[in-house]
């Protein structure tokens, strides 16, 4: 991978391709030229040691509170309440990890000293949705929970735009490298049979994947606000059911085809760092089933109990 990527690497810093007019229609239909190129340095390997560790970290924090909630579910009222400021602050998606991802994605450009920050800020961005998707915010205060919601949606929004400025320009400079000949006008000049399309036509950050995260945290909010009615409680969870479907596809297609979303750009990298999300995401759906049949089951037990009261009471009166 590090032989390919230190091949592309002036590719790959382009942030804006130029389709200009050919004169060769039957053997260079389409020519590009770098009109723009991204000048600033990388930053010194230390920093690219310790962005990979706060995505290290944030990952194991995730899972880390996911067993916990199995753990909670398990026993029944585990008491977790001394956990919760913990949780909050320590969560991908909470008023600490959030902005840090947002500043890391930001600055994702320079991240290239040691690897190339590109294969791993998908799979940031998605330990963040999961995070926001899987733990609620749990304030008493309503105004301090409308702030932290809101502020989730927003680093959610803001995050992926900073992922698109990181993954367009590795990902489109790949494609125009491995899928173009050199035209020989200039440096950066290529001839192609079809359109440069961007992030080669892979992964992209602003989707329906971020529209139907942010929704659902939206949706948790009116249901806060307005109170917890029935038709709203199904429509919170229809849109929690749509992001979770998104995430999954986007975590399982991103494993299979390259953190850019395309087969050909496929690392041992990218499946280790997607194979560990992917298999984040269906923990949390087995969580989730999980509690729903324990859900359930409570229910039916208390139903069934009531009943048999009921019926002792009957029997009393009779006799």
């Amino acid at each position: 991978m590090k032989e390919s990527w230190e091949l592309n690497q002036p590719f790959t810093k382009c942030i804006r391709w130029q389709l200009e007019e050919t004169t060769d229609p039957l053997h260079c239909p389409f020519h590009y030229f770098c009109a723009s190129f991204y000048h600033g340095g990388d930053y010194p390997p230390s920093v690219d040691l310790l962005v990979f560790f706060f995505a290290l970290a944030s990952f194991l924090s995730a899972v880390a509170f996911t067993l916990l909630d199995f753990a909670a579910s398990s026993a029944g009222e585990l008491n977790v309440g001394r956990l919760r400021l913990s949780r909050r602050h320590l969560l991908p998606s909470g008023p600490v990890g959030l902005p840090l991802a947002v500043l890391v994605l930001s600055h994702g450009h320079s991240i290239n000293t040691i690897y190339p920050f590109s294969r791993l800020a998908p799979a940031l961005l998605h330990v963040v949705y999961v995070s926001a998707l899987a733990f609620r915010n749990r304030s008493e205060s309503e105004a301090k929970y409308g702030i932290l919601e809101a502020t989730t949606v927003s680093g959610i929004l803001h995050a992926s735009a900073n992922l698109d400025s990181v993954i367009f320009p590795y990902y489109t400079g790949l494609e125009a490298a491995a899928g173009s000949t050199p035209s020989g006008a200039c440096a950066s000049c290529v001839c192609r049979k079809a359109a440069l399309a961007a992030t080669g036509g892979g992964h992209r950050g602003c989707s329906r994947t971020t529209v139907a995260v942010a929704g659902a945290v939206c949706a948790r909010m009116v249901c806060r606000v307005m109170g917890e009615g029935r038709w709203r409680g199904w429509m919170r969870n229809a849109v929690e059911g749509v992001g979770w479907g998104l995430v999954a596809r986007d975590s399982l297609r991103l494993m299979a085809r390259g953190g850019g979303g395309v087969a050909a750009s496929r690392t041992a990298l990218d499946v280790a760092v997607h194979g560990g999300v992917s298999a984040l995401v269906l923990l949390n759906l087995a969580r989730i089933v999980y509690k729903f049949s324990n859900s359930v089951a409570s229910k039916k037990h208390r139903h069934g109990g009531q009943r048999k009261i009921v019926a002792s009471r009957d029997y009393e009166e009779i006799v």
